[in-house]
């Protein structure tokens, strides 16, 4: 606003120095460039949104069809409204064009999955409609007709293609598989028989595992666009209004029968995709604004870098040095006037008009005084900012090191003017699916009887490779089944067409799992594989043929994986919930242990070990959960000669062991031992037992978990009691070991950026063993590290944090705040007293150093812990307190607003820098809420790159974003912004001496277009070649050694002491050039002629001084002298010299020109040769001085590192790294940013067993790396379990009728036949507990 002021008191003539219009023409340029920036990111966010709404959707249409839901009108913006109706309807790219529309998309942030629905194809006499009966076949009617005036359209149901935005609430919408959904949908049919369908909902909480969605009963007969617009099956939905809860729901669905119940089981949300299901038919809930993922993500914030903010105080102090200058000249000036005025005073004369007077002058020389100072508030520094920002945004474009080849993506700068922040980073919070993994398993190792196959390193990635294995027909032709061989083809064998393989059964090969990278091969279980199928029952080796089997049997069968039919390849394909058991089922079909399917209840199996395909009769699912912590299912061998029950199980090391019948400790130990080092390696485990289970055992218990199930108080807990009564005396098979794939690079730059002293947060909602297992595995927990953990639930949250205090952090002074400590003494809050210690033994399990170890500590917290800590500023500032102490902190279970609620706990709790990084639409509430938000371009759409700031398509990108091109813009920005202070305040200085021998009029000292260029032409250049080209250090320095990253994140480059300074320089260096150059030509006469020496003939020199001064002033500021460096420096001193030369030969008869002639006075001066030369000495010496002598005898590393790299350009970085003690920058917390603990695959030698303790129990135990993802109590895990209910209800009513049936003749035996009793000793026949399945 001042400035605008100041420009509008030019068009005053009083006040006018030269044409108004030139003088404001920089204020305008600033307005339009900015204007042109910010206008062009707007058009690409409109573009990103634009090709999102433009996706299209199947929407029922015709028969009479009608939505009676009134909805508003559609806003019209800008561009809708000038755009012709023709243009905005065009049809989006299809076929050729559509190659490169993954790379176009990038550039405009849509989601991938808009190229997939736009992209299909359909009838092409009517593109945009589809019919899903059989109607049309029967009669020969198509879509349209034909006749003489043209198209006749069926009236006929059907569904059209309609674009996202015109979905509206009340349209009825059909998705095929892998297509996301427009709006949050309520299901009213699947192709599913059952009418389940399987949702991807990465994109919501960050898990990997599918969920298992159910129609509403009431609407499954909806199947078909003719079904959905009969009158008869009218419907009506009662919900809520739209809430940000993501995990409630609560309506009901009114029919003609009567109103039926609905909640989340039976919703699509908006940003979930469909998977494993060929259709889904819906009614739309609410679109747009009211979906949960959105009133969950927020609005879209203004962003300001700090830098920024920073300035506006800096700006606040030259304007009370401007208003302090021009108070003075006013005050100053109308008291001279009026004590000289009545003296008559030559310069007074005529001041006796109404606007001109002792009386007013005073108020008109502080209005001059704010123009003509009024370069001390730098216009210009903005626009150059801008344009310094543009620059730097286009470097990180044309980076080739953070360019993704494999899918051509380069990193974009989505906001140009948040460069600088990069390089002030404190803390990163980031999602783990997605974003630090790939969403895809290797089974890796396994450790079966005691010995270990860790499979041949030799193995390769393909995607397409399909596993050869005998089909049944082979099996009776050909005898034996041989183990499978994996080919790297993806085509069908022996040249068989579409048709030729009916079902999984005949199939002769297993296709790898889209879900799982690798096949598991391993030479050594080949031949032990191949040695026990041969051995004899009685050899040396049947003890490991027992045990290879009953392992990959357990693989093989315990599990819910469904399998289908590629039908392009003929094979097996294995459709998983859960990405955990799709790399299990997968695995020991690669041994050899196929798992060809099921028949409701008839589970087929092929192994090695068997000429024919085994039956299993599925009895029992017991389901896992985070209870639980294990997976059990009952199946029964349909065999002639072998009839028996076995239980199958695998879970946690700790569950399963404490199950395990007593004895065979040796193998016990040494499974133990396997999983620590399974553990250390980041590797996901699981451990495998089974049980034989007799027939006298399971009936009584079967029917008790019968009752269990069809409980009505408590069934939860009274299923879980009837599980642990056969869940015991379990035989051990042993261990396996997944890896979750990270992407690229991820361990080496989370362990690069701990160096750096950015503490890594990760934020997923995701159950709490996977994140922590993915916190080793990325090298965020150290491998001796100390973990907390704080859950929700029946225990205080807040005790539990305080707790952990006295345990691990008895010295911090939060335990001396009585009001802390005693907050929640009282059990009145929530009925709970404080939590106790209880002495558990299990600290025994990992030694007397628990919560001791040298990794340092890192906090875990879930979702529900967090719902309680952010209910106040109490619990707010405990979590706070007790993060601040951790190296870092994992977020589990956590909804997207809880993580941008943790992002902002941190960045307004302790004013850090922040910055967030996703792939997914439920991390884009945490990218905006944080300082920076980084997109990637990952398998979840981009729906965070359009949300973000900076979009990157590999986490390990970020590195060289941050240590490279946020440190080189943040120490550049800063360079240049205080050179541009002392620039201007340079020019001003030498205007505010002359004051005093002005009688402080606010008079210019030289000539006004001195004044005018100076900022535009003379010293623009090398401010701007500061922030291009200057280097603190070079990249690959700043790459090798993180911590020289501290000076950006502790304000070293730019700050306002740096500022001051700065100042101050300016004030000396106007004096040295004032005063010296007055005070030179102070003689009789500088001429040759005699005459008096004229104002702007030394002005001018002062002119020239300062110009040069300032800009070899920068130069000496500039870290690398490059040749643009060199051009920039020498530019505005070769213009003010050529303009002085040209501008003083100028004869007046063209324009006014005062300084006409000057030519002839200075370059014959041997005052002007000297004057300029002493004073540019003079006023350079003293940042010169302080230069060198800091860089002699107090050296910073980066001088170290500059004057190591000069005189030996190959240095060793890591050698400079330990003799110049840049060791010494790390933060001295802990070992866990050691880099002797960084490492990716650590030796076995080390110990993987920190101690991990829960403080919503007290115990502690041991981490050996247990993870399972799977969906919990799902709706197919339930409906399975139903069907395998009413089967075994069904049975024991037919067998109660069959007995009802037989009594008579029952009784007439026993008339006749005595009755007759089991002796003592006489005892039910029992297969021995050592056989082996």
């Amino acid at each position: 606003m001042y400035v605008v002021q100041s420009y509008a008191t030019e068009f005053f003539s009083i006040f006018s120095t030269i044409s108004p219009g030139l003088v404001i023409l920089p204020l305008l340029v600033v307005l339009g460039i900015t204007a042109l920036k910010d206008g062009y990111e707007d058009i690409k966010r409109h573009q990103s949104d634009r090709r999102v709404n433009y996706t299209e959707v199947r929407v029922l249409s015709g028969g009479g069809w009608s939505n009676p839901n009134a909805s508003a009108g559609k806003e019209k913006t800008f561009v809708r409204g000038i755009l012709p109706r023709s243009r905005r309807n065009r049809k989006v790219k299809q076929g050729g064009e559509a190659q490169n529309a993954d790379t176009e998309n990038l550039e405009n942030a849509a989601p991938s999955e808009a190229i997939q629905a736009q992209t299909q194809t359909t009838d092409m006499n009517e593109p945009d409609v589809e019919y899903d009966d059989d109607e049309s076949v029967r009669t020969g009617e198509t879509g349209h007709s034909h006749h003489l005036f043209g198209h006749h359209h069926s009236n006929r149901p059907h569904w059209r293609n309609t674009i996202w935005e015109d979905v509206r609430v009340g349209d009825i919408v059909k998705l095929k598989g892998d297509e996301s959904f427009p709006a949050d949908i309520l299901i009213c049919a699947t192709s599913d028989e059952e009418n389940v369908c399987y949702v991807e909902t990465k994109n919501l909480d960050g898990e990997t595992n599918l969920k298992s969605r159910n129609a509403v009963p009431a609407l499954t007969h909806m199947r078909t666009a003719q079904a959905c617009v009969s009158k008869e099956n009218a419907f009506h939905v009662e919900c809520d209004r739209p809430d940000v809860n993501m995990y409630k729901f609560n309506a009901a669905v009114a029919t003609k029968q009567g109103k039926f119940p609905v909640d989340m089981q039976n919703v699509l949300l908006r940003g979930t995709v469909l998977r494993n299901t060929e259709w889904v038919v819906g009614i739309v809930l609410f679109t747009g604004t009211d979906t949960k993922i959105v009133l969950n993500s927020g609005g879209a914030p203004s962003k300001r870098s700090k830098v920024e903010r920073q300035m506006n105080p800096q700006v606040f102090i030259n304007l009370i040095i401007l208003a302090v200058m021009a108070v003075v000249c006013g005050i100053v000036d109308a008291v001279l006037e009026q004590r000289y005025y009545p003296l008559n005073a030559p310069w007074l004369y005529g001041d006796t008009q109404p606007d001109d007077n002792p009386r007013i002058n005073g108020l008109v020389t502080w209005a001059f005084a704010l123009i003509t100072f009024q370069n001390i508030v730098p216009i210009s520094l903005y626009i150059s900012i801008e344009f310094v920002r543009t620059c730097q945004a286009i470097f990180i474009y044309f980076d080739k090191e953070i360019y993704y080849e494999k899918t051509k993506t380069p990193t974009l700068a989505r906001s140009w003017n948040l460069s600088d922040d990069l390089g002030q980073i404190e803390y990163i919070f980031s999602d783990k699916t997605g974003t630090l993994t790939q969403n895809a398993m290797v089974f890796r190792q396994c450790s079966v009887n005691g010995k270990v196959y860790k499979g041949d390193e030799s193995s390769e990635e393909d995607k397409d490779s399909i596993t050869r294995v005998k089909s049944v027909a082979d099996n009776y032709n050909n005898g034996r089944l041989a183990s499978p061989t994996s080919e790297g083809s993806g085509t069908k064998q022996d040249g068989q067409d579409d048709h030729s393989v009916p079902s999984t059964l005949d199939a002769k090969g297993v296709k790898l799992s889209s879900q799982v990278l690798t096949h598991f091969q391993d030479s050594v279980l080949k031949q032990d594989l191949d040695q026990a199928i041969h051995a004899a029952p009685d050899s040396e080796s049947a003890p490991l043929a027992r045990s290879l089997n009953g392992f990959f049997s357990v693989l093989a069968l315990c599990h819910t994986v469904l399998t289908a039919e590629d039908q392009e390849t003929g094979a097996i394909e294995y459709k998983a919930q859960s990405p955990d058991e799709a790399a299990l089922v997968q695995a020991a079909a690669d041994i050899g242990f196929v798992f060809r399917g099921r028949d409701r209840e008839i589970l087929r199996l092929q192994t090695p070990f068997s000429d024919h395909v085994e039956k299993y009769e599925l009895l029992n699912i017991l389901d896992f959960t985070s209870a639980r912590k294990r997976m059990s299912v009952v199946v029964r061998k349909l065999d002639d000669e072998d009839q028996r029950v076995f239980l199958l199980t695998k879970g946690a090391d700790n569950v399963i062991f404490e199950r395990l019948k007593p004895g065979n400790d040796d193998l016990k130990k040494t499974t133990e031992q396997h999983l620590d080092q399974f553990a250390s390696e980041g590797l996901r485990t699981l451990t495998l037992a089974y049980k034989v289970i007799s027939d006298e055992e399971y009936e009584p218990w079967a029917r008790r978990y019968q009752e269990a199930t069809v409980a009505m108080e408590d069934r939860e807990g009274a299923i879980e009691a009837v599980c642990e009564e056969l869940e015991y005396d379990l035989r051990l098979l042993g261990a396996t070991a997944i890896e979750d794939r990270l992407q690229d690079g991820v361990p080496e730059t989370i362990a690069d950026l701990k160096r750096a002293g950015i503490k890594v947060w990760v934020a997923t909602g995701d159950k709490l063993e996977t994140a922590i297992a993915i916190g080793y595995s990325t090298n965020l927990i150290a491998r001796d590290s100390n973990i907390i953990i704080v859950r929700g639930g029946d225990k205080s949250v807040y005790q539990q944090m305080l707790n952990a205090f006295e345990q691990f952090f008895p010295e911090h002074d939060i335990l001396d705040d009585e009001h802390m400590v005693n907050y929640t003494c009282s059990p009145s809050r929530d009925g709970m007293y404080p939590l106790q210690r209880v002495n558990t033994g299990v600290s025994s399990l990992v030694g007397h150093d628990n919560g001791q170890r040298p990794g340092g500590f890192v906090l875990v917290v879930d979702g529900a812990a967090l719902l309680q800590a952010f209910a106040d500023v109490e619990h707010k500032t405990m979590l706070l307190k007790l993060a601040m102490q951790c190296e870092g902190v994992i977020c589990c279970r956590v909804s997207p607003l809880q993580k941008a609620l943790v992002v902002r706990l941190v960045k307004d709790g302790l004013g850090a820098m922040t910055l967030a990084i996703g792939d997914g639409a439920n991390d884009v509430s945490m990218i905006q809420a944080a300082d920076v938000g980084v997109g990637i371009s990952g398998e979840e759409g981009l729906q965070a790159v359009n949300s973000s700031d900076y979009a990157i398509a590999q986490f390990r990108f970020l590195k060289r974003l941050l240590l490279v091109h946020g440190h080189w813009s943040y120490a550049r920005n800063g360079n240049m912004i205080v050179n541009f202070f002392y620039k201007n305040l340079l020019c001003i200085g030498v205007l505010w001496w002359f004051q005093i021998y002005c009688a402080w009029s606010s008079q210019y000292a030289f000539e006004y277009t001195y004044v005018l260029w100076w900022n535009s032409f003379f010293t623009i250049a090398p401010v701007i070649a500061i922030g291009l080209f200057d280097r603190i250090v070079d990249d690959h320095v700043l790459m090798a050694l993180p911590e020289l990253y501290h000076y950006g994140r502790e304000e070293y480059w730019f700050g306002t002491k740096l500022f001051l300074l700065y100042l101050l320089d300016a004030v000396v260096q106007s004096a040295i050039i004032f005063f010296l150059i007055l005070y030179g030509y102070n003689t009789t006469t500088a001429r040759g002629d005699g005459y008096e020496v004229a104002q702007y003939e030394f002005a001018t020199v002062m002119a020239v001084a300062a110009v040069t001064t300032a800009n070899l002033f920068n130069g000496l500021n500039t870290g690398v002298w490059t040749g643009w460096v060199f051009f920039a420096v020498a530019l505005g001193i070769v213009l003010v010299w050529a303009y002085t030369g040209i501008y003083s030969i100028i004869s007046p008869g063209w324009f006014s020109v005062p300084v006409y002639g000057n030519d002839h006075y200075l370059f014959h001066s041997a005052l002007f040769w000297f004057g300029v030369l002493l004073t540019v000495l003079l006023s350079l010496a003293p940042r010169y001085v302080a230069k060198a002598y800091k860089f002699g005898f107090n050296p910073d590393d980066v001088s170290i590192m500059r004057w190591a790299l000069k005189n030996d350009p190959h240095l060793d970085l890591e050698a400079i790294h330990r003799s110049y003690g840049l060791g010494s920058m790390r933060r001295p917390v802990s070992r866990a940013s050691s880099m002797s603990n960084l490492s990716v695959r650590p030796p076995p030698s080390v110990d993987a067993r920190g101690s991990r303790t829960d403080m919503s129990t007290g115990m502690r135990s041991t981490h050996r790396g247990f993870d399972f993802a799977t969906e919990e109590r799902g709706v197919a895990i339930r409906r399975m379990q139903s069907n395998l209910s009413e089967r075994r209800q069904s049975q024991v009513f037919s067998s109660k009728r069959k007995r009802a049936g037989s009594l008579v003749s029952t009784l007439r035996r026993g008339l006749r036949k005595k009755p007759t009793t089991p002796t003592k000793n006489e005892k039910p026949r029992t297969p021995p507990h050592d056989e082996k399945p």
